[in-house]
This record gives C-alpha cells, structure tokens and sequence, in this order.
C-alpha cells in the first residue's frame, strides 16, 4: 500500500471514529418533552434536519446575529462569521472542513459563559429572529407525524442546545445536534467528537433508535442536504425538503420524494397526505446586512 493511500485510510478511519463518538455523544444529551414521552406509535420516528429544512437560513447564523445584538462580539465578527457560513454553502453544498471552522467559531463565541446564561439568550433569540422564519410546509409534516403518534427529532450541526429550544418551542420530541465539551456547567469552547454532520448524523440515529427502540424501516428522514445521504439512507423512507442540486439528482435517482417551499406556489403543493402514505409502505448566508440591537 503506497505511503498516500495509507495516510487516507487512516484519515478516514478517524473521521470515521470521530463521527461515532459526536453521534453518541448526542444521543446520549437528547432528552425527550414530557409531552412525547408515551408516543402512541413508538416504534416509528421522523427526524428532519434544521438549516434550510425547518428554518430558513442557518441556523447558527441567527444565533450569532442574536448574539451580536447583545454585545456577546463585534459586528466584524459577525462578518466573518457570516462569510464563513457561505463558504460551506456555497452551490447550495456544505464542505466539511469549512463548516468544521465556522461550527468552531460559532463555539469560540460562548467560550467561558455559563450554559444556562446561553440557553436563557437561545430563547430570547429564538423568538426575535428564528420563529418567523420556520417553513410552514415542513412545519406540517412534522406535525403530521405527531398526529401519527410517532416521535418527531430535529438532527442538525447546530449546538444541541440551540436545536433543543427550537424543538420544544416546535412542540417536537426532541433533538440531536452537537455536543459542546462543558466543564462545572461552562463552555469550554470545544467540541466533543466533531459537528454533527454527515455520518455523525446517521450516527446519532442509530444511537437513538437503539435508546429509544425505534424500528429504522418505519421511520422518515428529511433535509435538504446531499451531506446528509447517510440520514437519509439509514431510514424506510426519505424526503428531500428545498433540495440543494445534489441531493436533488439523488433523490430522483433513488425514487425519493421530493418538496419544495422555497416559492408560495411550490409551498401549496404540500402533499402531507403521500408523505404519510410513503412512510407505511415503506416498513410500516442567511440574511447579509445586520442592524444591531440594543439589550432588551
């Protein structure tokens, strides 16, 4: 084996590891909402991914602006953040390595804070500037799961902290996102495994579903991420929401479903109803200029 081909097995080997250690480490930090703790269906879940899924934009990048607003960093900061959030969707594709910086950098901003001061400003945020900006259409599909009986996980890169107040305030089960390292209830400012991204997604399924009994061919994923291949793969049925370019050649090479919110004509087109159906066949940046706002 040449000495190349050694160096990229191991390089694989160990994002391989790292993936199973981010995707473990969030399953085990997912609490489920009181109110979904006895789901009339437990053996069958959805999971949708959060950026550009469920919310418009990144999510991450709201966070940020929120932050910003109150004085957390300078509004430079927030350029080259914001800049750092292209980057990894540029073409409409994450590029790992890019989102590995900008998730970091995200994490350098609450670095030495409290968790609980942070998670207090995640839900002052959420209502200023994330609320308003949820799809309607995948909003519903959610909820018809819901209605089903079944659990319904958001599964996003975003800090599961942040991923956790937007589920609740969603009325979901609960969420998987990445985990923070956290020493005597503080940030560090490092992560534990890597991002949950790519097969740290499937990962974190996985773990789930073996936590919570949860049969994988009954249960539906969406996004609208070609990254997200593994999720999607891992479960009976998948659904491309505001595919990016990739992801919607592959579904349509895979037979997946398709929807699109991204224009009110397509948003009409919800068909709630076959994405129900599908499900028991198949097992049973942002926004670029940013005012500051004074501390409320």
């Amino acid at each position: 084996m040449s000495p190349t081909l050694s160096r990229l097995r191991r390089r694989r080997q160990e994002e391989e590891v790292r993936a199973v250690i981010a995707g473990a480490a969030s399953a085990a930090a997912a609490e489920v909402g009181a109110s979904r703790a006895v789901p009339a269906d437990p053996g069958a879940a959805a999971f949708f991914d959060v950026d550009n899924t469920m919310m418009m934009g990144a999510s991450i990048y709201h966070f940020a602006r929120g932050l910003a607003a109150r004085k957390f960093f300078t509004t430079g900061d927030l350029v080259r953040f914001a800049w750092q959030q292209v980057k990894f969707r540029v073409g409409g594709t994450e590029q790992p390595a890019s989102m590995l910086q900008a998730r970091e950098a995200a994490l350098a901003f609450v670095a030495g804070r409290k968790v609980e001061d942070i998670v207090n400003v995640g839900e002052e945020i959420y209502d200023e500037i994330m609320a308003e900006r949820v799809w309607s259409g995948t909003r519903a599909l959610a909820q018809m799961h819901l209605d089903a009986g079944q659990r319904v996980w958001l599964v996003t890169a975003t800090p599961i902290e942040l991923a956790a107040i937007i589920a609740r305030r969603l009325g979901l089960t609960g969420a998987l996102g990445t985990v923070s390292e956290v020493d005597d209830g503080v940030y560090t400012g490092r992560l534990v495994g890597e991002p949950l991204h790519g097969p740290a997604k499937a990962e974190a399924v996985l773990a789930l579903a073996d936590r919570e009994g949860l049969e994988l061919a009954r249960c539906t994923a969406y996004s609208d991420s070609v990254n997200d291949i593994p999720m999607l793969s891992a479960v009976g049925t998948a659904v491309a929401i505001n595919p990016d370019p990739s992801l919607k050649r592959e579904a349509r090479a895979r037979g997946w479903q398709v929807r699109d919110f991204r224009t009110g004509r397509k948003a009409a087109r919800v068909g709630v109803p076959t994405v129900l159906g599908a499900g028991a066949v198949a097992g049973g940046i942002a926004a670029a200029t940013v005012a500051r706002r004074r501390w409320r």
